[in-house]
């Protein structure tokens, strides 16, 4: 069995993803006044507020012994692009203490004439790799006015990728209960493999697990901006990306040049709002699959009724008659089967899951039997050698939101909630398995939900998709509410959480403000692309 956020994660980045959540009622969760970026950013020792005393890139001596200096060389992925560390501070309440290495990758502006400065990127997770990003996906994903003008620089934050990743037992892994317990006894189970899988990881990660959050993250970001030498940065970032960026601009607002932030988090959202709002507009990006394949010939399931055809598909699935096409030994869950839907919709990628439901729907019934169930045992068994995997997700998650059902009766009301809003989908399958791996940890929270308070930074320009299976456009509104004198939306009226590239619109909106701060006219919005 794949762990789910692994399988997620792969969806999830190739829509640039990955992050995620919905609507915008604020929060019965939200953190007190003190409990925020601001306030917790002067509580830490020395070296909380930014580094300070750091002044460049040749060697200068930042505060405590920290060497600001990024050793670059080029990639091993692609020598066009150069790539480094940065050591930083396991704790930035404590900048003497222990250290790990921060990845970074650079691309140089490709018109030295036209350079404009830095453009530090983030494409979401929380897991995605800005490494990655900056030195594989980068030069497709942005515009050659983008290229020219800006050094694109990259990184993993923190617990990601290269930079101290989180890792995870396989074995236990493999073990994850439910996310859908079913009793009191089986939440206990859930909460009771939570806290072994969380001191699992603590083990095979060392200290940067306690540190994953994103405030801990923003103040590596702007370590790298010192490391660099710039006074101020510009900023991209994608859906859980776009929290690194609002979370900067609440502490280090004077730093940033530019920002552009697509498919936005809110994070003053109480668990209730969270999970309803992700419910309700998967369940919109499940209609508008519907509509689509009603309308277009060359749908798989075109001139049938296409939610009586899922519905039963699941229905099928519950009872253990549906196997997956690319490994027949597997049974499907009617929850692996949305996920697949829920990562389609991304792009959206219409088409393709008209064709994968067609032929799931398609097949004979069958059943797993006693011998190929013992035979899966054997398989499994016979993996001797204890074997990690790279599992950030929660690391990072559950130390933003302070999400932490107590007993199965607040849970399966908080899931009869979903299913009401999203009764085809079935609530959003990432969403729900996020907060479910929440239960029985710790109640404190190093980044707990706010209301934001941006006092000195530049206009940002936030996009968002209206019909964002993941992250509820309510969310923008309701982020943009709080922002009012500090953010411009632009809404992009089609599907889909990928934005930036989607239309002429939604790129030259991105580019005009990056490359010469041009803003959209207020009440600006930009039409659904053509195709899906």
């Amino acid at each position: 069995m794949r762990p789910f956020f692994r399988t997620l994660t792969g969806v999830l980045a190739a829509g640039l993803f990955a992050g995620a959540l919905v609507p915008g009622v604020a929060t019965a969760d939200a953190g007190t006044p003190g409990e925020g970026p601001a306030a917790q950013g002067a509580q830490g020792a020395q070296g909380t507020q930014g580094i300070q005393g750091i002044q460049g890139i040749q060697g200068i001596q930042g505060i405590q012994g920290i060497q600001a200096v990024i050793d670059w060389g080029p990639c091993t992925q692609d020598a066009s692009a150069e790539c480094g560390t940065l050591r930083l501070p396991v704790d930035w309440a404590r900048p003497s203490g222990e250290k790990f290495d921060l990845a970074v990758a650079r691309r140089k502006a490709t018109d030295p004439g036209r350079r404009i400065g830095v453009l530090l990127v983030n494409p979401g997770g929380p897991g995605d790799s800005g490494v990655d990003f900056a030195v594989r996906r980068a030069p497709a994903h942005f515009s050659a006015d983008i290229q020219e003008t800006f050094d694109i620089v990259g990184f993993d934050p923190r617990g990601v990728g290269a930079s101290a990743p989180v890792r995870c037992s396989q074995e236990l892994l493999d073990q994850r209960p439910s996310a859908y317990p079913r009793n009191q006894a089986e939440f206990a189970q859930l909460a009771e493999f939570n806290r072994t899988l969380r001191q699992d990881c603590r083990r095979h990660s060392g200290p940067v697990f306690d540190h994953a959050d994103t405030l801990s993250v923003i103040r590596d970001m702007d370590a790298i901006r010192e490391a660099l030498g710039e006074k101020k940065i510009s900023f991209f970032g994608h859906s859980y990306g776009t929290l690194l960026g609002l979370q900067y601009a609440e502490q280090y607002g004077d730093r940033i040049r530019s920002m552009a932030l697509t498919a936005n988090i809110d994070h003053s959202l109480g668990l209730r709002e969270f999970l309803v709002s992700s419910a309700v507009t998967a369940e919109d990006s499940f209609q508008q699959f519907v509509a689509w394949c009603e309308r277009t010939s060359s749908c798989a399931l075109y001139g049938r009724d296409v939610t009586a055809v899922w519905d039963q598909l699941l229905a099928r699935a519950d009872r253990g008659e549906i196997r997956d096409p690319a490994d027949p030994d597997q049974v499907l869950t009617a929850n692996a089967i949305t996920l697949v839907a829920f990562g389609r919709f991304y792009g959206p990628s219409w088409d393709a899951l008209a064709t994968y439901v067609a032929q799931l729907d398609a097949q004979k019934p069958q059943t797993q039997t006693a011998a190929q169930t013992q035979a899966a045992a054997q398989a499994q068994a016979q993996e001797s050698e204890p074997r990690t995997t790279a599992e950030p997700f929660h690391a990072v998650f559950c130390q933003d939101w302070r999400f932490r059902p107590k007993n199965y009766r607040e849970f399966t009301e908080l899931t009869a909630a979903e299913l009401r809003a999203a009764p085809h989908m079935r609530g959003s399958p990432r969403v729900h398995a996020a907060t479910a791996g929440c239960v029985g940890w710790p109640d404190e929270v190093n980044n707990p939900q706010h209301r934001l308070r941006i006092t000195e930074a530049p206009k940002i320009l936030m996009l968002h998709s209206m019909h964002d299976p993941a992250n509820n456009y309510s969310w923008a509104t309701n982020v943009h509410r709080q922002t009012r004198r500090t953010t411009v939306l632009l809404p992009y009226e089609g599907a889909g959480h990928s934005v930036y590239g989607r239309t002429d619109c939604t790129r030259n909106a991105v580019d005009a403000y990056l490359t010469e701060l041009k803003l959209p006219d207020v009440g600006s919005r930009c039409a659904p692309a053509t195709a899906n």
